[in-house]
């Protein structure tokens, strides 16, 4: 289009950028800002939008705020877009600020704005922000939209308040099926499992139809709460009554439950059908399990095949040395560790973070 001078316009330049972000090509999202702002676009309100998302999904948040503040007009999109980069960023205090700003500027949020910020309340776990968040929303007249309602109750259960989200998924009038997964989700993160598969069994009862996410959350529930033998019921109903095909989710969901009950004969045997075989997450949810059950044999082939992997992931290290360690063997458990010194593997460090009434305070954990 280019060669051919052809001019191109505000919707080819967003389009554009819009592809350059879902691959997360930089140097492409680049060029085309060099030909937006060549064309005069690039202060254009649909256009700056495109070059916000493009640079917060390449991680060059500095940038996308950049050009945020160097427009002449903002309207909700431009809020989003900002809002949205910062979030998937990680930078989930500083997209509350921008939140907060865009209110200050009696900018109305929109159903994706507040979907949005809770889930930013969701991963900084402040329920008082998300209460705050609430009240707005009744306030705007959002509380019955579906897509806020179900990032509503994703906050509250992940903030710990399974109740209050049950609460407030009882009053929604109408619920979709990422309504039902939040909820059976929240069960499961919070350990009240038997809660998660009677309302498994209720979605499936008001006929509305279960996804892969779905069988993720109500396998993963059962998994923590130690129903072994449901999981496995609804783990083989998955594709002859639901039609939805199992997928590496679901079979760590189910290795997890096997082990967790200490039932490795049936993991094993599981474990040599499945064809998901070269994927780390399996074998780490497997060792994982033989630490609680003292199970060597099997956590030295998991650990085994986790360091053939990835020779660079310290986990397989420490939960092996740490089973030796359990067990007396210290011989052993200072091998594993030498061998980890000598791959010069290290291990990441933890963070935690406090809310309290001025502010929030984070930590790290050498």
């Amino acid at each position: 289009m280019q060669f051919r001078g052809v001019q191109p316009d505000r919707t080819t330049l967003a389009i554009a950028l819009s592809s350059s972000a879902a691959m997360g090509i930089l140097e492409a999202g680049e060029e085309i800002h060099a030909a937006s702002h060549k064309a005069a676009f690039d202060t254009d309100i649909y256009v700056a939008s495109a070059l916000i998302g493009m640079y917060s999904k390449c991680g060059k948040t500095e940038m996308a705020k950049h050009i945020f503040h160097n427009m002449q007009e903002l309207d909700v999109v431009c809020w989003n877009s900002m809002i949205a980069g910062l979030s998937l960023n990680s930078q989930d205090e500083e997209a509350f600020t921008y939140f907060k700003q865009m209110r200050q500027h009696e900018m109305l949020p929109s159903q994706f704005s507040y979907a949005t910020i809770l889930s930013c309340c969701a991963k900084l776990a402040s329920s008082f922000q998300g209460k705050q968040v609430h009240a707005q929303i009744t306030k705007d007249g959002y509380v019955s939209d579906v897509f806020v309602g179900s990032a509503l109750i994703g906050m509250y259960c992940k903030c710990g308040d399974v109740d209050g989200a049950r609460n407030f998924f009882d009053m929604m009038s109408s619920k979709s099926t990422v309504t039902w997964n939040e909820m059976i989700h929240g069960y499961a993160q919070n350990g009240r499992g038997d809660e998660a598969v009677l309302l498994y069994w209720d979605m499936i009862a008001s006929a509305e139809r279960p996804d892969a996410i779905t069988f993720v959350a109500v396998l993963t529930a059962c998994s923590h709460s130690g129903l072994v033998d449901a999981g496995i019921e609804i783990f083989n109903s998955m594709g002859h009554k639901h039609g939805v095909e199992p997928v590496l989710d679901h079979y760590t969901c189910i290795i997890d439950s096997l082990g967790r009950a200490g039932r490795f004969q049936e993991a094993e045997v599981l474990l040599d059908d499945m064809p998901y075989k070269d994927d780390p997450v399996i074998w780490e949810v497997l060792l994982s399990s033989c630490r609680v059950h003292a199970n060597v044999s099997l956590a030295k082939r998991a650990a085994d095949e986790l360091i053939r992997l990835d020779p660079y992931n310290s986990a397989p290290y420490v939960l092996l040395a740490n089973i030796y360690s359990s067990l007396g063997r210290w011989d052993e458990a200072r091998a594993v560790r030498d061998l980890m010194s000598n791959k010069q593997v290290i291990k990441d460090p933890g963070y935690s973070r406090i809310e309290y009434e001025k502010g929030m305070q984070s930590g790290m954990v050498g």
